[in-house]
């Protein structure tokens, strides 16, 4: 199949799966598997095309992290997000992807972590709707530090890949007492930084692998990615307080079965 056609596939994948609580990663090493493009041109590919997504959530939330830049509430009793939220739902998994980035890389990058994750995140995200307790915090403007905290924590548990962050982090804004959007728009804001940061630690290294003739591939993924994650993330933001996170735990376990059937054995 031509590599063009490749990138516009595998760019449809990531902006579909980068903010659905389904593991991006898990697509992507499931659909590379199956168009045949692996190698570490595919891994810089994907490092490129998750750039895509997050540019989408700048764009969505540009007036927020504008807003963040406003330290005049910070400390004082008024609901409203600031930047202590966001660094505290970012700074948990931040330090354990600095720390753990090489083990993460050498170890548990297998399609054996991948499908454990897979059903692991699935029964979190189940868990996580049958336990969770009142909603107190039905906007992102109403999250006490608390909350940002205990979803940062949650988010420490997508550094191993297949878990998915979306997942992690809305489970645990649920636990916390977040409402589903809630949840899912905060995990859309601290996705931004930790993202860029850990994309960023890999693009770095994959420098040397980049050439200008595959300039075309990576723009196309790029931009697929970008305007597919754009509208993903707006109508997921409308759904997930009808559909919650159930059906995508079910959805993570057929997953993990197509993953086993196709890439491991």
């Amino acid at each position: 199949m031509n590599e063009h056609i490749i990138a516009f596939i595998l760019g449809i994948v990531e902006g579909l799966t980068e903010f659905l609580p389904v593991s991006s990663t898990g697509h992507l090493i499931l659909v590379g598997s199956l168009l045949g493009f692996t190698g570490q041109k595919a891994n810089t590919f994907e490092v490129i095309i998750q750039l895509g997504s997050m540019l989408a959530i700048l764009v969505l939330y540009w007036k927020r992290y504008l807003s963040l830049l406003n330290f005049s509430t910070i400390g004082k009793p008024v609901k409203k997000l600031d930047a202590i939220h966001i660094i505290l739902g970012v700074i948990p998994a931040a330090l354990a992807g600095l720390l753990l980035h090489d083990f993460i890389k050498t170890q548990l990058f297998s399609p054996k972590v991948v499908v454990i994750s897979l059903v692991a995140g699935a029964i979190l995200m189940i868990f996580a709707e049958k336990k969770h307790g009142n909603f107190n915090s039905t906007t992102v403007d109403e999250l006490s530090y608390k909350q940002a905290l205990t979803i940062g924590l949650f988010q420490c548990l997508a550094v191993i890949p297949g878990f998915s962050r979306a997942g992690s982090t809305i489970s645990g804004g649920l636990l916390a007492g977040a409402n589903h959007k809630t949840a899912a728009e905060f995990s859309f804001l601290i996705a931004l930084p930790i993202m860029v940061g850990a994309t960023g630690l890999d693009f770095i290294k994959s420098l040397h692998f980049l050439h200008a003739s595959d300039i075309p591939l990576f723009a196309i993924g790029f931009i697929t990615a970008f305007v597919v994650a754009m509208f993903v993330a707006v109508v997921f933001l409308k759904l997930i307080e009808k559909i919650g996170l159930t059906v995508f735990a079910y959805y993570r376990i057929v997953l993990a079965g197509l993953f086993y059937l196709f890439v491991i054995l």
